[in-house]
């Protein structure tokens, strides 16, 4: 089956499985998570979520989907970006091929995508968009699966229409704007020194 591009609300998407840009510890992100355990239903789906702990980088793991229009939500951690020297494209590839073979161990037939690591992590989008390209064309190449990768933001939407024609777009910049002040919040450098000097840390540490 072919994967194709849209603009969306990630969270008003219907697929087998959701994959979120998780937070590597049990707590509400920012963003695409924020958003996502908002539609899901916030109590249940962080409950859930503590019961798995802490995920690593680049991996993923598996919940309920609870009030979203899916079976499943698969939580995964992407890289937040240094400058290409510290191992985010291969975190990043691994956290796309790891949702699909949760999803395909899950007998799931359709998957929704965001573009991963794109927003507060900062990475690169025309380099993620690539990667995720690659990895979704490698794994079709032997597995049969609806594949659905979900931007949401102007800039995502137009880099996309440069490396990939055909993008059907069902949501606009006023839309847009209303989710990121009311559902998605705002991702502050903040947030981002935080995560970077989480990262730091958990590798530091014995």
């Amino acid at each position: 089956m072919p994967f194709q591009i849209i603009r969306n609300d990630i969270t008003k998407v219907r697929a087998d499985a959701i994959v979120n840009t998780a937070n590597p510890k049990p707590i509400i992100g920012g963003g695409t998570d924020s958003a996502i355990y908002a539609a899901a239903g916030k109590d249940r789906l962080l409950a859930e979520r503590k019961k798995i702990g802490d995920i690593v980088g680049g991996d993923a793991t598996v919940t309920p989907a609870f009030d979203l229009q899916a079976k499943y939500i698969i939580h995964t951690v992407g890289p937040v970006w240094e400058n290409g020297d510290h191992g985010e494209f291969e975190t990043l590839r691994s956290c796309y091929s790891r949702s699909l073979a949760l999803a395909q161990e899950y007998n799931c037939e359709s998957i929704a995508f965001p573009l991963i690591s794109t927003g507060v992590y900062g990475f690169p989008r025309a380099e993620a968009l690539r990667i995720a390209i690659s990895v979704f064309s490698e794994f079709l190449a032997e597995n049969e699966m609806q594949i659905t990768l979900v931007v949401f933001d102007e800039e995502s939407f137009e880099v996309s229409g440069k490396i990939f024609s055909g993008i059907d777009a069902y949501i606009d910049e006023n839309y847009v704007s209303e989710q990121i002040d009311e559902e998605y919040g705002s991702a502050s450098m903040t947030d981002r020194e935080r995560l970077r000097t989480s990262s730091t840390d958990e590798q530091k540490a014995p």
